[in-house]
């Protein structure tokens, strides 16, 4: 008995070994709005393959522009279709392997629970003394904020309480912080489980800001990357679509 345990355990010890040795680690670049999801993804992707993620969060514009000068990422996960068609155009990306991994949402957030109303009206109201949004250049989630804005036409109006954040992770700081009342974030950075963490929100229509398709895409140097290849097809598969959409994604 005591030797067929020996060997179990030698044998378990050298599977564990084969794993250890077999394991990759990728350096990805990921939008700021996909910040608390990809820690999850990260471990669900380390328990079951060994692969390891080390992770870069900014501004899709500003993670481009990053991958042009030679940075190096294995993956892009972009707030975007635009950006990783760009880098496929500029023959910086493996051929045939972006997909769409989930589509965003925008919210008007105030971390005082009593600030935001239901339908967005503060807004037209106008009382409150600063409003945060991402640089709309890089920052796809700052694109749509102008976009809500425009279809609103509060776009002069609101010009003098505006304040702008590089990243949507800048942008949620400033709200989160107080340094401005109210913000246009990702709803996936106030959310935890489904729902909302705290503060005020209004979710708002989708026919206010053209949808905000997220793509991924392996790089160039990622192309042999085993943990990059095990990334996507975690990212293409139905087991991480759940994950994904507790955080307020369409996938």
């Amino acid at each position: 008995m005591r030797r067929f345990l020996k060997k179990i355990f030698f044998t378990s010890a050298g599977f564990a070994l084969s794993i250890s040795c077999l394991a990759d680690q990728a350096q990805i670049a990921v939008a700021a709005n996909f910040a608390e999801p990809i820690k999850a993804i990260a471990a669900m992707l380390e328990k079951t393959t060994g692969h390891t993620l080390q992770v870069t969060l900014g501004a899709t514009g500003k993670l481009y522009a990053q991958i042009k000068n030679g940075a190096p990422f294995d993956v892009l996960l972009a707030a975007n279709t635009a950006i990783p068609a760009a880098l496929e155009k500029d023959g910086l990306t493996k051929p045939g392997s972006r997909v769409t991994y989930a589509t965003g949402k925008l919210v008007l957030w105030s971390a005082d629970a009593t600030k935001v109303d239901a339908n967005g009206d503060i807004l037209k109201k106008g009382q409150f003394r600063k409003l945060a949004y991402a640089a709309p250049k890089i920052a796809p989630y700052g694109a749509a904020a102008v976009q809500v804005m425009d279809k609103l036409g509060l776009q002069a109006a609101l010009a003098p309480k505006l304040v702008q954040g590089e990243s949507i992770g800048q942008t949620y700081s400033f709200v989160f912080t107080g340094n401005a009342e109210l913000g246009f974030v990702a709803l996936s950075q106030v959310l935890e489980g489904g729902k909302l963490k705290s503060g005020s929100m209004w979710e708002i229509p989708q026919a206010l800001y053209q949808p905000i398709q997220q793509d991924a895409v392996i790089l160039k140097r990622g192309a042999g990357n085993a943990a990059a290849q095990a990334l996507m097809k975690l990212l293409k598969s139905p087991n991480i679509k759940d994950l994904i959409g507790s955080y307020g994604y369409d996938i």
